[in-house]
Order: C-alpha cells, then sequence, then structure tokens
C-alpha cells in the first residue's frame, strides 16, 4: 500500500483508509465475528489509517476496534469522532466538557490512552468554531488526541480554525457523483496543508459491480431515505453506472478500484476512507492506489460520469441538518 501524509505535520498513512462506520449496522445487520475477519482484512492489505465515531451503533464501532486491537494490537493511525448527541442526530454539543467526556469515553472503548486524529463531527452554530479550536489545542497540549478534524464544514469554517491552531485534517462526502468539495474546499485544504479525508469515495456503495437496488436494501439501511436511492432518481443514476461499468470492465478494473484511484488522483493530499462490513467487499478496492490513471482515462471518466450526472441530493433534508452549505 502507498502511503500518504496526514497533513503537514501529521504522520504518512496508507493512501486509502478504512471507514468502520458499516460495523454499526447502517447499511444492514452485521456481527462481531465478520467485523473481525474484515479488520484481518485491512491489516492484510496494508491500510492503517482507521476511522470511527462515538455515534457509530452508540459505541458499537468503537467497541469492536477496541477488542481487535486489544486481541490482536496492530500499529495504527486512528481517528474518531464527537460533536452530534447521542440518540438524536439533528442535536449537535461542541461545548468543552461535551467533548471532554465524550472523548474519554471513546479511548476507553479503543482501549488507547490518546487517538491520533479527533473529530467535530458537525458544528454547533452556537460556538464560534475558534471557541472549538481552543478546546481541542487543549486536548492536544494533554496529549489526549495528536490533532484535531472537522467534518462536513466550509472552507470559511477550515480558514477561521486554522488561525487558531493548525488543522490536521478535514472529512466530507467526496466521490464521482458528490463534488461539491471541488467548489473551494479540496483547495483550501492544499492551501494549508491539511489532509482532505473523502467518505463515502464509492458513493455509499453505489459505485459497484454488485447492484444494489433499494428493493435490495435491508429495512434498516439509512440508504432508502437518501434521494439519489429513491425512483426515480436511483433509476437514472443506474444508466450513468451502466456505463461506467462497462468502461471498467474494458481497462480490467473494479468499479470500487477505478471509483478510489479517481479520488486519489484529484491531489497528493486525499486520503479516502471507503468502508465496508466484510473483507470479500473489501478486495474489491483494495490495491485501488495501485491503479495510475492516464489523461485519457480521465477524459473517458468524465464523458461517462460527467460534473452533476446524479439525480437526487446525497441526502434528505433530515440528514442533511449540521452540514455546512457554501455553494
Amino acid at each position: 500500500m502507498k502511503q500518504r501524509q496526514l497533513g503537514a505535520h501529521g504522520p504518512k498513512v496508507s493512501a486509502i483508509g478504512f471507514g468502520a462506520m458499516g460495523f454499526a449496522g447502517f447499511f444492514g445487520s452485521t456481527d462481531e465475528e465478520t467485523s473481525m475477519a474484515c479488520l484481518d482484512a485491512v491489516v492484510a492489505a496494508g491500510i492503517n489509517f482507521w476511522d470511527t465515531a462515538n455515534v457509530y451503533g452508540m459505541g458499537v464501532s468503537e467497541n469492536i476496534i477496541g477488542k481487535y486491537l486489544a486481541a490482536k494490537p496492530t500499529e495504527i493511525v486512528l481517528a474518531t469522532k464527537a460533536g452530534i448527541v447521542r440518540g438524536e442526530r439533528r442535536t449537535f454539543n461542541n461545548d468543552a466538557d461535551y467533548l471532554r467526556a465524550e472523548l474519554e469515553e471513546s479511548l476507553k472503548r479503543l482501549g488507547r490512552d490518546k487517538v491520533e486524529l479527533f473529530y467535530i463531527h458537525r458544528r454547533q452554530p452556537e460556538i464560534a468554531v475558534e471557541t472549538v479550536v481552543e478546546t481541542l489545542a487543549g486536548f492536544i497540549e494533554e496529549g489526549l488526541i495528536d490533532g484535531y478534524g472537522l467534518s462536513e464544514i466550509s472552507p470559511g469554517t477550515l480558514r477561521r480554525a486554522a488561525k487558531v491552531h493548525h488543522c490536521t485534517a478535514v472529512q466530507n462526502e467526496y466521490s464521482l457523483w458528490s463534488r461539491g468539495p471541488e467548489l473551494g474546499l479540496l483547495q483550501a485544504c492544499d492551501e494549508l496543508g491539511t489532509a482532505f479525508i473523502p467518505f463515502s469515495p464509492l458513493a455509499r456503495g453505489f459505485l459497484s459491480d454488485a447492484s444494489i437496488a433499494p428493493e435490495q436494501m435491508a429495512a434498516e439501511d439509512f440508504r432508502r431515505e437518501i434521494p439519489r436511492f429513491t425512483r426515480p432518481n436511483f433509476d437514472h443514476n443506474a444508466e450513468y453506472l451502466a456505463a461506467f461499468r462497462e468502461w471498467c470492465q474494458g481497462k480490467g478494473w473494479t468499479v470500487a478500484g477505478a471509483s478510489i484511484a479517481w479520488v486519489l488522483d484529484q491531489g497528493e493530499h486525499l486520503i479516502p476512507i471507503p468502508g465496508t462490513r466484510s473483507a470479500e467487499h473489501l478486495a474489491h478496492w483494495a490495491e485501488a492506489d495501485q491503479i495510475a490513471l492516464s489523461d485519457a482515462d480521465r477524459a473517458d471518466i468524465a464523458r461517462i460520469l460527467p460534473v452533476g450526472f446524479a439525480h437526487g441530493d446525497r441526502y434528505n433534508d433530515w440528514q442533511l441538518i449540521g452540514a455546512e452549505r457554501y455553494s
């Protein structure tokens, strides 16, 4: 696995990271044994940058990672998040006491004295980002975290935050069908020496060789409420995907591998964190860092999946609450 630097002052990590949201059942049921086997595959692939959050299953994801590391000590760079109030995604808390309490609980579940990266999962608008960064800088001084990150923010918020203390990483959705960060955020991260961490680089499983029609999704799958996965939007999107699949097959690449290779190609400061619940699915993209796109490949992808091709929004109105919009 190739390496990239996690921000201007951060460590070298695998060019492709791993997102552990799926361990919590957001995309359908899973179990601890399957998750543990998945982490075995993650380690075998040389992926040493792992991402989780306190609200992924209300601690489930963190507990699994903690149990895995206790049983099989592994050198990884670990990120977790706080700021979404448990049990209610539409409520956010960036208060210093709340963040400290949540961080300490996360460390207990993870079996760690510190984490390398701690994100504000969503901003609480009532608290200035400068005040929040002062809190996070205090955690750094105490040795509880090595660096801080911000999730689903605008370029303006990043610039304000960076004036108080260097921001290690920004995490926003980014893929071939979610291109918003190109309107200033990718550029701001590059300018400020902040790593950009694309989550859902596989479009929440849409960019794959396997069919994921809405009626095939589990009842608890949160994608059922995402406009891009509801008909007729899904049918229009599937037409684009069919053409992309055919092109990928001609290249001898998986759809997932080509999609992540495209994300990696957007800049050396990008470190995507695809997620999966199984070792089988991980194999579809674990070697995407070995794919080198040519100018002709880039032109073909831009033709097949033009900017803005996706029908429907990336979230519904309820899911979108808390994500900063700037375009």
